[in-house]
């Protein structure tokens, strides 16, 4: 796409690190679990929340793998990437469940690499060094929600 893209405006300022340790948490559940993207996040600078739909908890095992793998991808040092796509092109690429009804035509690709791609319009850091650790703080399960507190340090 050669002309400048119009995109929704955004009202956030999230923390880049945490914002970009979310979109690989996400991935990381949708692997491990079958689970759709967190559809209730709350980002940051001191410590985030996900929400995920799952039918029963993970694991204490489950839940130190899900830090491990997490961390792994921060560690190989993964350039974040953006591209600019059509909503059609978008919709083959990536889950557009979340996508607002009054979103632009054109989307931004947000890629970690070659483990994600997500359609935000967010802040992220350009590549996974500058992440720091992730550190699950607490979580809990109720009513098929299993919410996840978790922090990024050192970055």
């Amino acid at each position: 796409m050669s002309e400048e893209p119009v995109l929704n405006a955004h009202n956030k300022e999230e923390y880049p690190p945490m914002h970009t340790a979310e979109h690989i948490l996400n991935r990381t559940m949708v692997n491990m679990f079958g689970c759709p993207r967190s559809r209730n996040a709350h980002i940051e600078r001191k410590k985030s929340k996900c929400d995920y739909e799952l039918e029963t908890a993970p694991t204490p095992e489950q839940v130190q793998e899900i830090e491990k793998v997490v961390n792994l991808i921060i560690r190989r040092h993964l350039d974040v990437t953006v591209q600019y796509v059509t909503r059609q092109m978008a919709s083959q690429m990536v889950d557009l469940s979340k996508l607002p009804e009054d979103a632009s035509e054109t989307l931004r690709i947000v890629s970690i690499g070659d483990y994600d791609d997500c359609a935000c319009i967010g802040l992220h850091v350009s590549n996974t060094r500058e992440i720091g650790e992730f550190k699950i703080l607490s979580h809990d399960f109720a009513d098929g929600r299993w919410r996840v507190r978790w922090k990024v340090t050192g970055a």
